[in-house]
């Protein structure tokens, strides 16, 4: 599949912030071998039943989204999606405390949680 043909990402799906896209960007500079882009996907896990993740990737095929960002793509499947509609992922360097990147505004699955999976701060539950 072409990335012509991939289905393409609005804000309103997916966001990222700017401190969020200059560190993609900076990893993404750093990739030696050729890839279409950041893939974010899901696995089972934590207080809100998921679990989120990011690799490079050089696959892209019918399921996939395509959030184009400057310099990169960040490339989410269609179960993934299911779960970030709306979210937007940032980047936090916390200094001495850490650097992560944080998906805001995540939608809780199941009536339980940790409390922090659907708040305005984000988080990740694990």
């Amino acid at each position: 599949m072409s990335e012509a043909t991939a289905n393409i990402l609005k804000e309103t799906d997916l966001s990222l912030t700017g401190s969020a896209q200059g560190k993609m960007g900076e990893l993404v500079q750093q990739v030696e071998e050729e890839i279409k882009g950041v893939r974010v996907y899901a696995t089972p896990g934590g207080c809100s039943g998921i679990n989120f993740g990011m690799t490079f990737t050089d696959q892209l095929d019918e399921r996939d989204s395509v959030l184009e960002c400057e310099g990169f793509n960040v490339i989410v499947d269609e179960d993934t999606m299911q779960h970030l509609r709306g979210v937007e992922i940032d980047f936090v360097d916390r200094g001495a405390g850490g650097a992560s990147f944080v998906f805001n505004n995540l939608q809780p699955v199941g009536g339980s949680g940790c409390g922090t999976c659907g708040s305005a701060q984000g988080g990740g539950c694990s």
